[in-house]
């Protein structure tokens, strides 16, 4: 089977408008337009390398639906969901709910469009017709809580294709994996008490949200131990990313042995990204790749089922997607030609208090239920 793809030009409409970076223009303040940090650029120029790496001839087209609203209000409260239509359908649109969030006029209907992308993926690979997937979907998820939109995020596109895994597709147990370099929060809080889905972040400690995504959070009740939080410290490299994958990743993937992987894709812990300080390179996001699909392969006969996240320079950005989706493909690497750069910066290798607090999480993975056949 090959591996499925999915994206759609629509995507790149969502319209997050003229501002200072994160903030809107104000020129009392000093604040000269510009453009939103969270635009289309990173998003279509992975896909244009894609094409034009002849990548796209090695992979199997998935196409999106938009999300229902009974599967939005399986995560999301309903005055969320009307909020956000309400506001897409003026002038000017609307906000996510943080103030840093804007979206456009018909902003609900791309993001029920990326919500339903993510579900239409993981059916993909649940039910055999791939076998693993890459949803290229715009704007992300990871950050949106419940009654409100996050970070850039305007539902929580991974929460809501894992509550249809379990309850459409029969999936009892499921691990996400979010290697994004700001903490899954929004993943995190949908199942927080839940001893069925694992939720595993790695991010660089308290980047965004502020103090969020401390080791302390392991969940509650019968949850309790099933959201593992491995805050890496800021210049972590290929080197820290890597040991955090061998030392805890792999073995609470190995002991939950979940019937499912998703992976909360963001590439905005590369060596470039201007907002986030750690130094990953696109061989590094092509190991971490690897060394997921060599325990999916165990755990749960291969299946992964990836969600795009963050990711801000569109300059290095595609490489390191182009990097993760040849792996899943088991496609030769096209070259990145900023990859001598960046692989020597100093950082790369682990570095001893790298080492020390990955080894504080790792600690933690026996309080992880074998699952079955474990």
């Amino acid at each position: 089977m090959a591996t499925g793809y999915l994206y759609h030009e629509i995507f790149g409409w969502h319209d997050t408008g003229s501002n200072a970076g994160l903030f809107g223009a104000d020129p009392a303040a000093g604040l000269q337009p510009y453009m939103h940090m969270e635009n289309a650029e990173t998003k279509r120029r992975i896909h244009e390398l894609i094409v034009v790496s002849g990548l796209i001839d090695r992979l199997e087209r998935v196409r999106p639906r938009h999300a229902t609203e009974e599967e939005i209000l399986k995560v999301h409260t309903r005055d969320h969901l009307e909020r956000i239509r309400t506001e897409s359908g003026w002038p000017k649109g609307g906000d996510a709910g943080d103030g840093f969030s804007p979206f456009g006029k018909g902003g609900y209907e791309i993001a029920t469009l990326a919500a339903g992308g993510v579900i239409t993926m993981v059916e993909a690979v649940v039910n055999g017709d791939v076998a693993n997937g890459y949803a290229l979907v715009r704007p992300p998820g990871h950050h949106a809580v419940a009654g409100s939109g996050m970070g850039f995020c305007i539902f929580g596109n991974l929460a809501i294709a894992a509550r249809h895994a379990r309850d459409v597709l029969g999936v009892r147990r499921i691990a996400v994996v979010d290697w994004d370099v700001h903490h899954g929060n929004g993943t995190q809080s949908f199942f927080y008490g839940d001893p069925d889905v694992l939720t595993i972040s790695l991010h660089q400690d308290n980047c965004f949200p502020p103090d969020s995504g401390a080791l302390t959070e392991r969940g509650d009740d019968a949850g309790f131990g099933y959201a593992l939080n491995v805050p890496l410290p800021p210049g972590t490299g290929d080197g820290g990313y890597l040991y955090a994958m061998d030392q805890v990743v792999a073995p609470a993937l190995q002991r939950f042995r979940p019937d499912l992987i998703l992976v909360a894709s963001g590439f905005d812990g590369s060596a470039m990204d201007p907002l986030a300080r750690q130094l990953l390179t696109s061989m590094g996001y092509r190991t971490m790749t690897r060394r997921l699909m060599d325990v999916a392969e165990d755990v749960c006969a291969g299946r992964i089922a990836m969600s795009h996240e963050g990711g801000y320079n569109p300059v290095y950005v595609p490489f390191c997607g182009l990097a993760v989706i040849e792996t899943l493909a088991g496609a030769e690497p096209f070259d990145d030609p900023f990859l001598p750069v960046v692989s020597g910066m100093a950082g790369q290798d682990l570095q001893a208090h790298q080492k020390a607090l990955v080894d504080e999480v790792a600690a933690l993975v026996g309080d992880i239920a074998p699952g079955p056949a474990a």
